[in-house]
């Protein structure tokens, strides 16, 4: 991994250290502010950006779609050099970038791909199946150490049906847990399996956390959750929230094994507090820095750097990608990773 981050690194900055500032703007659609994830991933895009010598014209859509879609067309109207997206839902926007071709400007899917058309160019991201193994391998570790020998009872959350990565997260985590359920080590008490049935629409927590209300309702009054997988920081809070409010956590009943992804501050305060068991850190900087490199070498008429060309197919193509590798993060290396890197500061999270 630290090679990568030296390598798109290295990419980033290169106008700089040859001094020579790139020339261009940089338009950026970026899905919400509701997720401190997403400020985080504009703040490094905009920093890195105007550091190489772009100008830059971030948007937040705020989850709407019709939003998010004109926010891109007036982008293309105004005539930016280069399209960054991080798409809300991945298969509204074939006419916008249709037009941002013809136009001549090059489209780079932001860790959320792009499907159902041809005018995509790249895509930087993470490892998103591995995500999921990383997910799964935390939950089952946790349980094991937490409650000793199987079986399990447990229940599986998804992440937004129009994400494309959410299907990439379920795949990964259940590559895991298949095996697993298939020998009786993990019970799904609800049957409740499958991201048409167990994805949740925007990422949002409130549903999940209504959704968790219903399952323990219906499934465990008389039976007690071991674990819980979570595809994403926010929907985990809702789940605990859930599980707290009918005792988790206190007296005779041990918080569940709940695991989470981007590693947000609320999350990383709740894994030292002993309620979420774990998330995946997924440095966003360093995707910044992949993206900068991206659009210097097609704005210079050249290829950037990809290492996966198999496994992105939105449909209409492989986008040729950049995959980044994701870190398992639990009490027991949070400090090391979230502090060591300087992502966070050991005052923002304690």
């Amino acid at each position: 991994m630290k090679l990568k981050m030296v390598l798109a690194s290295a990419t980033a900055v290169f106008a700089l250290a040859t001094g020579v500032l790139a020339e261009g703007t940089v338009g950026i659609a970026m899905p919400t502010k509701s997720s401190a994830r997403w400020i985080s991933d504009g703040n490094s895009m905009v920093n890195q950006f105007q550091e190489a010598g772009y100008d830059t014209d971030l948007q937040y859509a705020e989850d709407d779609i019709p939003n998010q879609l004109a926010q891109i067309e007036n982008m293309i109207t105004k005539g930016v050099d280069v399209l960054v997206i991080a798409a809300i839902d991945g298969t509204t926007l074939s006419n916008a970038l249709e037009n941002a071709h013809y136009a001549g400007i090059k489209v780079i899917a932001y860790d959320r791909l792009i499907r159902d058309s041809e005018y995509v160019d790249y895509y930087a991201t993470f490892d998103n199946f591995q995500v999921g193994v990383q997910q799964a391998t935390s939950l089952v570790e946790g349980l094991e150490e937490r409650f000793g020998e199987g079986p399990y009872n447990v229940e599986l959350f998804g992440g937004s049906p129009d994400d494309n990565n959410a299907y990439f997260f379920y795949d990964g985590a259940m590559s895991v847990l298949q095996p697993l359920i298939d020998d009786g080590t993990i019970n799904i008490v609800s049957g409740q399996m499958g991201m048409d049935t167990v994805g949740t629409l925007r990422w949002d927590g409130s549903v999940a956390q209504a959704r968790m209300d219903n399952l323990l309702s219906a499934h465990y009054t008389d039976a007690q959750v071991h674990g819980v997988l979570s595809p994403y920081d926010g929907l985990s809070i809702g789940i605990l929230s859930s599980l707290k409010g009918v005792g988790y956590g206190s007296g005779d009943l041990p918080m569940p094994i709940v695991t989470g992804q981007d590693a947000e501050v609320p999350s990383v305060k709740s894994i030292l507090a002993g309620e979420q068991y774990s998330t995946v850190f997924k440095d966003t900087r360093e995707l910044a820095r992949v993206t900068v490199g991206m659009v210097d070498a097609v704005l210079e008429g050249g290829e950037p750097e990809i290492n996966d060309t198999e496994t992105y197919d939105n449909g209409m193509k492989i986008v040729p990608s950049y995959l980044l590798e994701p870190v398992a993060v639990d009490a027991s290396n949070w400090e090391e990773i979230l502090i060591g890197s300087g992502y966070y500061t050991e005052d923002q999270v304690k």
